[in-house]
């Protein structure tokens, strides 16, 4: 049906609990649907990223941590220095041809970026760069915080000078105590819908879990977008 990429103002933006959310929600469709992490820094305990666990767990297919996260480096920090640290490259062809393929399995493939959408994958090639090469009309998840605004909108300015759809937003609540929290919104609400036409797709309050953050979703902007 439909494949998205999900991606953030920042890094810690709560793009992997919006992305759960959204799997969670396509399963209460009844729809086939699967997360994708092409690349994810931080690894537990257990050697996985948590962010692949939770789109893993989100997902109504049975999928293993690799064919959700295929490249989980050890350190946490940019993708491209944990890369570098363990002598590895990030391919961008082989990051296309594995979301096509798990695509193929689904009937919505949610696509989580890693940080912001133009972080660095290596010397030549960024997040952004695979946003493009995949192509999916991008949701765009906005920390609400001190600042958000600007980020918001540049991030916004980005996608679009990329030629993507910029789908609509997610506004997820990070700072609860944020002075002038409904202002923003309201502003961020008008400054989307006149600058890219892009529906705010869902207002998420600071929760624990991503099937709770589901409920807060706008269903009814959904269903258009996954309908378009």
């Amino acid at each position: 049906m439909r494949s998205v990429f999900i991606t953030g103002t920042d890094t810690e933006v709560g793009k992997t609990r919006v992305s759960a959310a959204l799997l969670h929600w396509c399963a209460q469709q009844g729809w086939r649907s699967a997360g994708f992490k092409p690349v994810a820094a931080g690894l537990d305990a257990a050697g996985v990223n948590e962010d692949v666990q939770m789109l893993r767990a989100a997902g109504s297919l049975a999928l293993t941590d690799a064919e959700v996260g295929p490249l989980q480096f050890q350190a946490a920090c940019a993708p491209h220095i944990a890369a570098a640290l363990e002598g590895q490259t990030i391919a961008l062809p082989l990051l296309v041809q594995q979301a096509q393929a798990l695509a193929t399995r689904t009937d919505v493939l949610v696509v989580e970026g890693v940080g912001g959408f133009c972080v660095p994958l290596g010397p030549d090639v960024d997040t952004a760069d695979l946003a493009v090469a995949l192509g999916y009309p991008v949701i765009l998840v906005v920390g609400l915080r001190l600042g958000c605004i600007s980020h918001a909108l540049l991030t916004a300015e980005a996608i679009r000078a990329r030629g993507l759809r910029l789908a609509g937003w997610v506004a997820n609540t990070i700072d609860p105590q944020m002075a002038h929290l409904q202002a923003n919104i309201d502003t961020l609400r008008h400054e989307f819908q006149r600058r890219h036409q892009a529906p705010c797709l869902g207002v998420v309050p600071r929760l624990m879990g991503s099937a709770s953050a589901a409920t807060y979703l706008d269903a009814a902007a959904l269903q258009k977008i996954f309908s378009a």
